[in-house]
């Protein structure tokens, strides 16, 4: 009997709702594990009907067709002397179970349903599936006429149970069950299982590939055993992208490495692997020994196969390697690339249409797309026919052979300057440069014409003429002008991307592509309807900080020398009349914020789910030594503010790739209302609270009063959202940023006024407002110390330092007057006091 098995794991990029091309996929992976001499295949989670198909789980013709692929592999010469292990839903007792069916010669050997559903984030099982709860038992699957007629089998079982093959034992997991805290491969090596499967659907996000190897790194070096990986590839429809990174670990010793990311559409990696490396590996622990003679067993499928052959001793094994990691920056590069190849081949239009600004979030857009054009270039060369059969499709020549990425740029991607009398020479020059660089088909127009008819009718019909806020006009007029231009570059955009290609004598259309971030999404700083509207966005999961890293990265990697200008440039709309030629509005002060700290926000928000108390409780001690607890206080509601204000925003965005965890997708990633109370009245009185407690604890330790809260300026200043409600655009955030001053000390105040519960009061006197304010923090100080002494009196505390320079003790002021107020103030001297017990 020999002891090398030989299994196969494989990446396949598979398509929802695709049936006729998944199958293709699978049988050629099959087809190429039995020719890398594999007696096990191992696929990817729902492999046959595709991971993302959502709703269409509800319907039955999804199972038919599952089961009618299954019968066309079954009865396929390709699978016949190889375990196959498929991914596919099934119908049991009339609940739907995602599953994994294991089959060897037209019989099938076990259905496994997946137990852990993934239920968070992205991912949504349980609206479709149920887990199997019934651990370690079978049960019997009646097969339907059209498998049953070929497998000539009545009943399969169906359960939580193991496969024992003549020279090993075979436990499978499905994707999530390694992420749960009790994985089942514990209590399956306990059992005597050797090998482990896991097929999933894993999608990727920046900085995640490492929890993946971790995981199963840790869990064999715990058990010890063959972990084998498998996992989806690219766009399957949806806007995660699936990558890949099957792996094959050994007692936590890795030695495959699949690719992460790749044009590929079918990719097999094969393994030949000593089994008694594990044997001994777990015979070394005693412990562990002990545990397994207690250990529960799971019903086991005995099946009359072999994993290894007779005689292997010629058959090598694989060696320990070390497992490389992509950059952030290579991740962008990839990743989107990946996706939006994907989307344009399946979608059936000739290329991409991008509004290019000569900013940094476009031009990392526009570097994207320089990517993929590498990548497409990069997989012809090494002979991917398949790839090249589609850049024909998308071209329509069918003789063509792109070589050179600028070149196919040229044929499939279009950019365009769209500038007004706002925009800057530096920005219509960076754009042109790069898209020279990258060898885009590039327009330069100016728009002012479309501006000025819109703006004619809205005068012609109500007499009024906007002004621009530096020509005199309020803050009203200035977001209109500012937002009209914004939004006819959309339809502008749409415009060139129909007839562009009609124009220079070419077929099809073009996908327009949206260049927002995830921070600039997150805060709403951005117009609704505006170029963020569009068919996708390859940068709508990635903040600016990464965007700012990878064009730097991209300027060497693919040769951009552009980039250097469009990187020193600061991050302007150019929506506003420039100041002598010069940009006058740039990003971070419109918004109130820097693109660091909306980061900070974003992951606290999202990632360590806090709202606006627990932010500001986190941030208060991290940011202690730049900004004082009122200042992180200002800073905390201007950001949820502005985020409520803005939020409405989300529920149109453009389809974005999924890079970031804090991502403020509304449409699956980030389930939150529309519509807010934007004063946020309870949470921020609270923050208050807190901001005076912590003031009267540094005080006292300054030995300064306790009870004086009042601020330099007499009151507590924070930011406002302006009067539009929340239904502004760029528009309303810009509304109340255009406002906003920044002070030495870096954060930002509003010059509109506030009352302290946070209320917008429009027809108060500003002076009023202040003698009140400084009323209510006299009144609240001589309250805390009333109270405070009483409490002492009660308690009959030993006071160190006791000397009162007013006889009177208090008898109460709630009917006294502001000059009361101020003279009974004035007694309370803590450091007056001198050392004296007392024991009153």
């Amino acid at each position: 009997m020999g002891r090398k098995v030989t299994i196969a794991t494989c990446c396949l990029n598979q398509w929802a709702m695709d049936f006729q091309g998944n199958l293709e996929r699978i049988l050629k992976s099959i087809e190429i594990a039995k020719s890398q001499g594999a007696r096990y295949r191992l696929g990817p989670e729902l492999e046959i009907s595709g991971y993302n198909c959502e709703d269409h789980f509800h319907e039955s013709d999804t199972c038919l067709h599952a089961l009618q692929v299954l019968a066309v592999m079954l009865k396929s010469t390709v699978t016949q002397d190889i375990i196959c292990e498929v991914g596919m839903p099934v119908m049991h007792k009339n609940v739907l179970y995602n599953c994994k069916v294991v089959f060897l010669n037209k019989k099938i050997l076990l259905i496994r349903p997946k137990m852990y559903l993934a239920n968070d984030g992205n991912y949504r099982e349980m609206r479709w599936f149920r887990g199997w709860a019934k651990t370690r038992t079978l049960e019997d699957y009646y097969l339907p006429r059209m498998i049953s007629e070929i497998t000539e089998q009545r009943t399969v079982p169906i359960g939580d149970g193991v496969i024992s093959t003549l020279d090993t034992c075979i436990g499978m997991e499905i994707c999530e069950e390694l992420w749960v805290s009790r994985s089942p491969h514990v209590d399956m090596s306990l059992d005597g299982v050797e090998i482990f499967t896991n097929g999933s659907g894993s999608h990727h996000e920046l900085r995640k590939a490492y929890q993946k190897v971790d995981l199963i790194k840790s869990a064999m070096e715990k058990c010890g055993g063959i972990y084998v990986f498998s996992n989806l590839r690219g766009c399957d429809g949806e806007r995660m992208y699936f990558d890949g990174g099957c792996m094959v670990n050994v007692n936590g010793k890795m030695v495959v490495q699949g690719k992460q990311f790749s044009l590929n559409d079918v990719e097999v990696y094969t393994a030949a692997i000593d089994i008694e490396d594990v044997r001994s590996f777990r015979g070394h622990f005693a412990s562990r020994s002990f545990q397994a003679t207690t250990a529960k067993p799971y019903p086991r499928v005995q099946v009359d196969f072999s994993l290894s052959l007779e005689d292997d001793i010629a058959l090598p094994t694989l060696e320990p390697i070390e497992w490389t990691y992509h950059t952030v920056e290579e991740e962008i590069a990839l990743g989107p690339a990946c996706w939006l190849w994907d989307y344009l081949r399946r979608s059936g239009q000739g290329g991409f249409f991008l509004p290019l600004s000569g900013g940094i979030d476009s031009s990392a857009t526009a570097c994207i797309v320089s990517s993929m054009c590498h990548l497409v270039c990069d997989a012809i060369r090494e002979g991917n026919t398949d790839v090249l059969r589609d850049v024909r499709k998308l071209t329509g020549d069918n003789n063509y052979i792109p070589t050179d990425p600028k070149d196919l740029a040229g044929r499939i991607f279009t950019s365009c300057y769209m500038g007004t009398v706002n925009s800057s020479e530096q920005t219509r020059t960076a754009a042109k440069m790069l898209a020279e660089n990258i060898g885009s088909y590039h327009l330069g127009i100016t728009i002012d014409t479309a501006v000025s008819a819109v703006v004619g009718i809205f005068t012609m019909v109500t007499g009024k003429t906007p002004k621009f806020k530096v020509n005199g006009g309020g803050a009203r007029e200035n977001l209109a002008l500012q937002n009209i231009q914004a939004r006819l570059r959309m339809v502008l955009s749409y415009l060139f991307a129909q007839l562009t290609l009609w124009s220079r004598g070419m077929s099809g259309g073009l996908l327009v592509l949206g260049s927002a971030n995830v921070d600039e999404s997150l805060r709403g700083y951005l117009t609704k309807y505006d170029c963020s509207s569009a068919d996708i966005n390859p940068i709508g999961g990635v903040s600016k900080t990464d965007l700012r890293k990878f064009v730097a990265y991209a300027k060497d990697k693919f040769n951009l020398p552009a980039l250097e200008r469009i990187l020193a440039a600061p991050p302007t709309a150019e929506l506003e009349p420039l100041t002598a030629g010069q940009i006058a509005q740039t990003d971070e002060v419109d918004m109130g914020m820097t693109y660091k700290e909306l980061s900070v926000y974003g992951r606290l928000r999202k990632m360590s789910k806090c709202g606006p108390y627990s932010m500001f409780c986190k941030l208060v001690h991290q940011w202690k030594d730049s900004a004082s607890p009122r200042q992180v206080a200002q800073k905390v509601k201007h950001f949820f503010r502005s985020y409520a204000i803005n939020r409405h925003k989300m529920t149109v965005m453009t389809p974005s790739y999924h890079a970031e965890s804090y991502s403020p997708d509304d449409n699956r990633f980030d389930l939150r209302q529309f519509l807010y109370n934007v004063k946020w009245p309870w949470q921020f009185q609270y923050i208050d609270e807190q901001v005076k407690k912590l003031e009267d604890i540094e005080k006292s330790k300054d030995g300064s009063c306790p009870g004086n809260m009042n601020t330099k300026d007499g009151k507590d200043t924070e930011t406002s959202s302006g009067g539009g409600g929340i239904h502004g655009n760029r528009d309303v955030s810009r509304t109340a940023d255009s406002n906003m001053k920044t002070q030495n000390t870096g954060v930002v105040v509003s010059m509109e006024t506030v009352s302290s519960e946070g209320i917008h009061e429009d027809n108060v006197d500003v002076g009023e407002r202040k003698q009140a304010s400084r009323k209510r923090s006299l009144d609240e100080g001589v309250t805390w110390m009333s109270d405070h002494l009483k409490s002492l009196k009660r308690r009959r505390l030993s006071i160190i330092g006791v000397k009162r320079s007013h006889s009177s003790r208090d008898k109460g002021d709630d009917d006294q007057n502001e000059d009361d107020i101020t003279e009974h103030s004035k007694w309370w001297k803590p450091w007056t006091w001198k050392s004296q017990l007392a024991d009153e």
